[in-house]
């Protein structure tokens, strides 16, 4: 069934277009540093907030016109869904979606019969990959919804809670499997405490240790290991989640032994959250090697909590993608559109238009950290900045590991105070970061 018959494929048109549906910076095979932009721009489509999300808010009723909601049978408005899910996609040519377990699925009366509505729904979505060749990006389960979890999963203070979790997880990593799936996504919307008052936060991050090496174990039984995904958010729901940011996230990896098997999913929204920008959080990951893919959004600098908008800031996107080309790329990540149209664009041909906006700001931001790499324009400044470690006697020596303590202090008791700052320049070098926002 086909609900966008309006709404021809996307094309690229360039920024003189005056067609809503065309892309004026996205052209997928337009090459920038040796690659398509189809390569580099691993664009996927997310399952919850694209068909799921009704426009509902603490202070309003649902607002979406969703003309596949068309049938007060759950399975058969699951079926619609996906027919619409996949149709989204290929009207704008993206390669790849996500999803969470209860999203694409009802989940019933009981555990046995949620299994039960997954496979029938998965054996749907496998075969529209394979009539469209789209590819799962990754999976996770929704453990943070259900009531059963208002106290975390893994770090729950009731091992039937963290026995249910390890069914989701369990399944989920089967319908990875299944659908081919490149990762499977940990985001751990509970994991977390409201107060330390009642909390054992030893045995809780203790327990979650446990379960990410259950799941490890159990992908390998069934002789399918994905690229697993830590989420980083520091707060909401919870007060405090232990995957607070990046750096604390990796903390809790290299503690547990897990570095081998995760890396890190980050998003604009929980950086801004987490007191962090963008491209801080994914300095940090590429620094530990664990860039692993993102959730492409942003939120509003007024609002304090997780709006979950569109990307439309070139600038903070520009200086994302330069951590992303640096790392050199997400590969087998991706750039997942984990955000939501607003409440007042309710129809359905926003969808559309929120997807070529959120694709034409990674385009353009592409195209400007490209340019950057390619003038050396960051390169040369930090190393500059840095020059007297590499220029010089002490320098030299502190990077090779023979200065001492002892010998520092001699060779400032011999120099004195003949210490030469340089300006940062820092102003200057913001304003000629703007001539590379395309």
């Amino acid at each position: 069934m086909a609900y966008f018959n309006n709404i021809p494929t996307v094309k690229y048109e360039g920024t003189d277009t005056k067609n809503l549906f065309a892309f004026r910076h996205y052209n997928p095979e337009e090459v920038v540093l040796g690659k398509t932009m189809k390569e580099h721009l691993h664009f996927a489509l997310a399952f919850w907030h694209t068909i799921t999300m009704d426009g509902s808010d603490p202070f309003g009723y649902a607002t979406m016109q969703r003309d596949f909601d068309d049938s007060d049978d759950e399975m058969v408005r699951a079926h619609h869904r996906v027919d619409a899910f996949f149709e989204i996609m290929q009207k704008l040519g993206m390669e790849y979606f996500c999803f969470h377990d209860v999203d694409i699925a009802p989940q019933g009366n009981s555990l046995t019969e949620f299994y039960a509505n997954l496979d029938e729904i998965t054996d749907h979505i496998k075969e529209k990959m394979d009539e469209t060749g789209i590819k799962l990006l990754w999976n996770t389960a929704n453990m943070f919804s259900h009531p059963r979890y208002m106290n975390g999963v893994a770090s729950s203070n009731s091992a039937e809670v963290f026995a249910y979790g390890a069914a989701q997880v369990k399944k989920g990593l089967d319908l990875n499997k299944k659908l081919n799936g490149a990762n499977y996504v940990f985001w751990g919307g509970r994991e977390g405490y409201e107060s330390l008052l009642n909390t054992d936060l030893i045995l809780e991050n203790d327990n979650m240790g446990r379960f990410f090496h259950m799941a490890v174990d159990y992908a390998k039984s069934i002789d399918h290991l994905p690229q697993f995904l830590i989420e980083p958010k520091p707060k909401e729901p919870m007060k405090h989640q232990y995957d607070f940011d990046a750096a604390t996230a990796m903390a809790f990896l290299q503690k547990y032994d897990l570095t081998d098997y995760f890396k890190l999913n980050l998003e604009t929204n929980h950086a801004w959250l987490a007191g962090h920008t963008f491209d801080h959080e994914l300095n940090v990951a590429r620094s530990y090697n664990a860039l692993g893919s993102i959730d492409a959004n942003q939120g509003d600098y007024l609002l304090g909590w997780d709006t979950d908008e569109f990307p439309t800031l070139v600038v903070d996107i520009t200086l994302a993608m330069y951590q992303i080309l640096k790392n050199g790329g997400l590969n087998p990540g991706g750039i997942n559109f984990d955000a939501k149209v607003r409440r007042t664009s309710f129809e359905m041909d926003d969808l559309i238009l929120a997807h070529i906006a959120g694709m034409d700001t990674y385009a353009r931001a592409l195209k400007g950290a490209a340019a950057m790499i390619e003038d050396k324009f960051l390169e040369d400044i930090v190393e500059e900045r840095y020059a007297s470690y590499k220029n010089t006697e002490v320098g030299r020596s502190i990077l090779d590991g023979t200065a001492t303590l002892a010998g520092l202090a001699e060779h400032a008791l011999k120099e004195g105070d003949k210490i030469e700052l340089k300006s940062n320049h820092l102003e200057h070098i913001k304003s000629v970061l703007n001539d590379y926002l395309v």
